[in-house]
């Protein structure tokens, strides 16, 4: 049977619209600063435990926004307390989706997307917890046309596609508490005339976080049953509350600056990835880590200032502006982590100033150039950092249970092994990453490629790594006997664009940050925001429509 959903694809690339830029009112003028929408409290009603406590800074007040029937109601108060309650349905519901492939990042996953359309599936990318592309729901939305697409996929080979299919009694059901009373609705937009509000996470009564963030909020629900708390925020507004965390208040303060490009080039690039769930981007290292403004200080305050609406591009478009805590001497091109197309400004970069490796010359996939270059501990500008080199030791048991969770998680046909016997790196890339690794098992042979790698086994802090093997003589036993691998390795974090320990050894050495970001980026330019930008090009774009099927009669 043939596969039953065609594809069509909308424009190739996005620009940045003058309204984006300028809200109504503003002068042409004016600072580049578009709205964000950032997701800062994901899949809320998930534990029903957990409220969400909403105040106005000294003398201000809420103004909160919610329907009831078609009409809009206002109000305004000093604290809205946000809860959910499992709430009965009228019967129980079929809750059901075909999981395509799950993936530990959105880069594999956007990849994986659009291949399943290249082979005429629409798909969409959801995060319930672990990244997965789903068949669209809207398209595939009966049983039956699940199940012939999954019956077909299975019957190609596909055996890691399955459908989840869960039967719901109840769904959490969201409310404001406030002014006495209790509002039970799905959204809530919550302004204040500062554009400044406190967020509480409590469970039951203990405080988790406290955080001030800039802008405005909105409760609303997201693609799982569940709810997500959005914090609109001016982009210069957002990154205050983005560099401290991504850089540290001691960096110097050209590297701040990098890190303050990058962050501005990557939010604008990336506002594609919660589209299911209608906002933008979330608040945790999925994304880029913040905080809201709580966290924010002059320094930081300074090189976002210093850097306001500057973004670094490729032939004039939004680079994908990749960065990691450090990167073991060499940085990755973008493939050697995740599946997709090659960034031609995203390529090995050995991070020396001091031309420690020549890696067109000894090229990291040959294992002893590798185990050389691991050897080496001076010469690389992240040298003094913990992570730079690094060795872990993990048993056998150990592997095995990490392995068998991560391949639980996925209902991959694997999954009930009862021991791992052996690892092998199979292929590498010429920046040392590791690209297959393939695991025995009493049950078969299990393959991980890139950064799925560390997503299944916890040892590895990255994918430039070796193993050896741990042996034991068992007692009696002529041989010694393989319990574990010690993997040896270097860099912490994917290692793809700026080492951010590598750069403040640059920003130490006096170089400005023009020159550390074109260090990492190689063939970059330096803009500030404008409507001739282009946010990102999708790179598989199809022109030829293709016919979307029918499901058939009964």
């Amino acid at each position: 049977m043939p596969l039953v959903l065609k594809h069509v694809v909308t424009a190739a690339s996005v620009a940045i619209s003058a309204s984006f830029l300028w809200p109504a009112g503003s002068q042409a003028q004016a600072p580049q600063n578009p709205i964000l929408q950032i997701g800062i409290v994901q899949r809320f009603g998930r534990d029903d435990t957990k409220t969400l406590v909403i105040e106005p800074l000294g003398g201000d007040q809420l103004t909160v926004q919610f329907k009831t029937g078609d009409e809009l109601e206002t109000v305004t108060t000093n604290q809205i307390v946000l809860d959910t309650t499992p709430t009965p349905l009228e019967g129980a519901a079929l809750q059901e989706r075909v999981v395509l492939s799950t993936h530990r990042s959105f880069e594999s996953a956007e990849d994986s997307a659009n291949q399943w359309r290249q082979q005429g599936i629409e798909t969409e990318i959801a995060q319930p917890d672990d990244w997965q592309v789903w068949a669209k729901r809207d398209v595939y939305s009966t049983p039956l046309l699940r199940r012939m697409l999954h019956k077909d996929l299975q019957a190609a080979g596909y055996d890691e596609v399955y459908i989840d299919s869960r039967v719901l009694q109840d769904l959490p059901k969201s409310a404001a508490i406030f002014n006495g009373f209790r509002y039970n609705r799905d959204i809530f937009s919550i302004t204040t005339a500062s554009q400044r509000v406190r967020v509480i996470e409590k469970v039951g009564n203990v405080e988790e976080t406290v955080r001030v963030y800039g802008g405005n909020l909105r409760l609303q629900p997201n693609a799982y049953g569940s709810y997500t708390l959005v914090n609109k925020v001016p982009i210069e507004t957002y990154l205050r509350g983005v560099v401290p965390y991504e850089i540290g208040l001691g960096a110097p303060p050209t590297t701040i600056e990098a890190q303050a490009i990058l962050a501005r080039t990557y939010v604008l690039r990336n506002l594609r990835r919660f589209e299911i769930d209608d906002y933008e981007l979330c608040a945790d290292t999925q994304c880029q880590v913040y905080r809201g403004i709580t966290g924010a200080a002059d320094v930081t305050d300074r090189a976002i200032a210093a850097t306001q609406g500057q973004v670094l591009t490729y032939e004039n478009e939004l680079v994908d502006a990749l960065y990691s805590s450090n990167a073991g001497g060499v940085t990755a091109a973008f493939s050697h982590v995740w599946n997709g197309p090659d960034r031609p400004y995203l390529r090995p970069v050995v991070d020396s100033v001091a031309g420690s490796w020549n890696i067109a010359q000894r090229p990291l996939n040959d294992e002893a150039n590798l185990k050389a270059f691991l050897a080496l501990e001076t010469g690389f500008n992240e040298e003094t950092w913990d992570t730079f080199r690094w060795q872990e030791d993990a048993s056998l048991e150990d592997i095995g249970q990490d392995l068998k969770e991560y391949l639980q998680a996925r209902s991959h046909p694997l999954a009930n092994f009862t021991e791992v016997q052996r690892l092998v790196v199979t292929e590498r890339a010429e920046s040392g990453r590791v690209q297959i690794l393939q695991i025995a098992t009493d049950a078969g042979v299990v393959t991980l490629e890139k950064d799925e790698v560390i997503r299944a086994i916890a040892a590895p802090l990255s994918l430039l790594f070796y193993t050896a093997g741990l042996y034991e003589q068992p007692p009696g036993a002529t041989e010694p006997e393989l319990t574990g691998y010690r993997f040896i390795g270097g860099g912490f974090g994917h290692g793809v664009g700026m080492s951010q320990t590598g750069a403040y050894n640059l920003g130490d050495l006096g170089w400005s940050s023009e020159r550390i970001v074109k260090f990492y980026y190689p063939g970059t330019e330096l803009q500030p925001i404008s409507d001739e930008l282009i946010l990102w090009k999708d790179p598989y774009e199809i022109d030829v429509p293709l016919q979307p099927a029918e499901e058939p009669e009964s």
